[in-house]
């Protein structure tokens, strides 16, 4: 559940820890602790909400997850709740992290579907300058690098969304075409619902109520995330749109191609009355006044006419786009 500990002292990296050490660390004032725990259980969230005093609804929060996008304050303690996806095999997995943001620590809870953070940990740690800054440097970092892994799996529905509009405009498409449709457009919905709270969170974050945890060194960082998700927002409500016109185009060429059929069926139906018309005439049950029937060419020529005028009829229907 412990992923790592690890205790900063002006930038540089000090030692990892024990949750054991972790209050003697936090009595220096040049030092801050960063725990990062993956999935942990009650005890282990009980532990660490009495190791930095963490208020019990924001522990309740990260232990349960299923929480949206937010930042909230509790007391000296900044939480702030990210929504992380992953593309696995096609498919589109999320998961939530949660951090506890102090004056002298930085807590990152992380559940479900996510990639780790030890990547972002070796990013920090490569610019002491601004890890010295505090934990605030630490969450605009893994804000970042969540932020960043929206854009790989919006390019993947994007291009998925140009391939199939391109088959249903070339009219190549089938019912599979249709179910994968309405699955970009699912996932569509579901990468907003993680996307879009964040341009609010990010604008929360760049105001001067957190002082105490973002410095001002470290806040155009943060305009620079804004800007981020203000794009993702904007990528997916565009995608979004071209997801419904191709929809809409999908349905159209459908009933087309269904009163294409109807057309067709209507057409030989109609090319088909008249011979079965005549021949119903001459198929009645009694000989009748037919003076043809006594005519040595009466054979011949009615079934010479019904030829003629299937042939005319069907030429009338073909020009017309009928058949």
């Amino acid at each position: 559940m412990i992923v790592n500990c690890t205790a900063y002292v002006d930038g540089h990296k000090l030692d990892n820890l024990t949750l054991e050490q972790i209050p003697a660390i936090r009595q220096r004032p040049d030092a801050f602790v960063w725990l990062g725990l993956f999935e942990p259980d009650e005890a282990m969230m009980t532990q660490v909400q009495h190791l930095f005093d963490l208020h019990e609804l924001a522990t309740e929060d990260a232990h349960h997850a299923h929480q949206r996008p937010k930042v909230e304050v509790y007391g000296d303690c900044l939480f702030v709740v990210l929504r992380t996806a992953q593309a696995t095999d096609g498919k589109i997995d999320f998961g939530e992290t949660h951090l506890f943001v102090g004056p002298r620590y930085l807590v990152s809870v992380r559940h479900g579907a996510s990639l780790p953070y030890a990547a972002v940990r070796a990013r920090c740690e490569r610019s002491p300058n601004l890890l010295s800054k505090g934990p605030g440097f630490v969450l605009y970092a893994i804000l970042d690098f969540v932020v960043d892994q929206y854009f790989p799996i919006l390019s993947g529905i994007e291009d998925a969304v140009e391939d199939l509009e391109e088959r249903f405009f070339k009219g190549d498409f089938d019912q599979q075409d249709i179910a994968s449709l309405y699955e970009s457009k699912r996932d569509l919905v579901s990468l907003r619902r993680a996307a879009a709270p964040l341009v609010e969170v990010c604008n929360y974050l760049l105001t001067d109520v957190f002082n105490n945890y973002i410095s001002d060194d470290i806040r155009p960082y943060f305009r620079d995330v804004y800007d981020h998700t203000l794009r993702i927002t904007e990528a997916i409500d565009s995608i979004r749109e071209t997801l419904a016109l191709a929809l809409q185009i999908s349905l159209s060429l459908g009933a087309a191609r269904q009163n294409d059929a109807t057309k067709r069926l209507a057409g030989w139906g109609a090319l088909l009355a008249a011979p079965t018309m005549i021949f119903s005439i001459y198929g009645m049950n009694f000989k009748g006044w037919f003076p043809e029937l006594e005519w040595q060419y009466g054979y011949p020529m009615v079934m010479g006419s019904v030829a003629v005028g299937c042939l005319v009829l069907y030429t009338k229907l073909k020009k017309s786009g009928w058949l």
